[in-house]
């Protein structure tokens, strides 16, 4: 294997599973788990990553995420829907400041 390959290693299998235990659980806590499941999936989509022959990790928490995700949401209430624009690009800013080279 190249130090220059890049590929992702995932399987169909284990992206469903764990797209629809998210849905179930961001459904069941009527959206509250959401920054979670967001975290869950994501975690497993870097862990099988590989760039130029190294492997992307995750160490962002649902935890961290939730305290923006409900400071994101007020905003967007505050600004009747007007900030709702910019938390997808929030969202990737905090994703992508989570993930690095797994050592």
């Amino acid at each position: 294997m190249s130090k220059s390959e890049s590929y992702f290693d995932g399987g169909l299998a284990q992206y469903i599973g764990y797209r629809i235990l998210g849905f179930i659980v961001t459904i069941i806590t009527a959206g509250i788990c959401y920054p979670w499941s967001y975290t869950m999936i994501f975690s497993w989509k870097a862990k099988h990553t590989v760039i130029n022959g190294q492997r992307l990790a995750f160490d962002g928490t649902a935890i961290q995420l939730f305290g923006n995700w409900i400071k994101w949401w007020i905003l967007t209430i505050i600004t009747l829907g007007i900030y709702g624009f910019w938390v997808f690009i929030k969202l990737e800013k905090w994703k992508i400041k989570h993930t690095h080279y797994a050592l």
